[in-house]
């Protein structure tokens, strides 16, 4: 069971946002992440808690930020209900998409898991609803993903495969580099992976 903590900053002029604490394990039913999220004055800030079945589909997602709560699945495209800070109104929203992202690494390895993608695929687009800080509001965006390198590391408990997935925001054109190595995200744009206390699982 991989623990750990990520640092989280604006991808554009690096303002440090938060540390996101997070320990995450495949089962027998697909893999589960669960997170909780410091401001860097050490307030609390939200939290993570997203469950996948063993296709890479979000079977549950439980999101917090800013007092917002956002609750979803996979049902009919995906669905979610949206909660005010105050907890009197609940705004339902469903989309024909295939799972949701966020500014949390555990969105990188869900989309990675539901795509398995191999270094001979070809780019595969994907529609996700992107969760967006600090109000948790609902978009739909479309990429593209591809795996252009996966190389092996040596290292004491073994080699680390490690994948390098080309992403593409379809509606700007604009690409980054995301590297992962089984449920853990080594760098992307705005995530650095700070400290990893145990090695990171592998999908069977």
């Amino acid at each position: 069971m991989p623990r750990g903590r990520y640092s989280l900053h604006d991808p554009h002029d690096h303002t440090p946002l938060a540390e996101e604490h997070f320990h995450c394990a495949p089962g027998p039913s697909g893999w589960r992440y669960v997170s909780q999220l410091t401001a860097p004055d050490g307030a609390h800030r939200g939290s993570v808690d997203l469950a996948l079945d063993d296709l890479g589909r979000p079977i549950r997602l439980e999101l917090h930020a800013g007092g917002w709560q956002v609750r979803g699945a996979a049902l009919d495209g995906v669905t979610w209900v949206r909660t005010d800070p105050a907890g009197l109104e609940a705004t339902e929203g469903n989309v024909p998409a295939h799972a949701f992202t966020g500014t949390s690494p555990a969105f990188l390895v869900a989309t990675a898991r539901l795509l398995r993608l191999t270094p001979s695929s070809s780019a595969t687009r994907v529609r996700l609803v992107a969760l967006t800080d600090p109000v948790l509001a609902p978009r739909t965006v479309d990429q593209s993903w591809a795996l252009i390198d996966r190389e092996a590391h040596a290292t004491d408990n073994g080699p680390l495969i490690v994948d390098e997935y080309q992403v593409t925001a379809l509606d700007t054109g604009e690409r980054h580099s995301v590297h992962i190595a089984g449920d853990v995200v080594l760098s992307a744009p705005g995530i650095e992976l700070e400290d990893l206390q145990t090695p990171p699982s592998t999908f069977p």
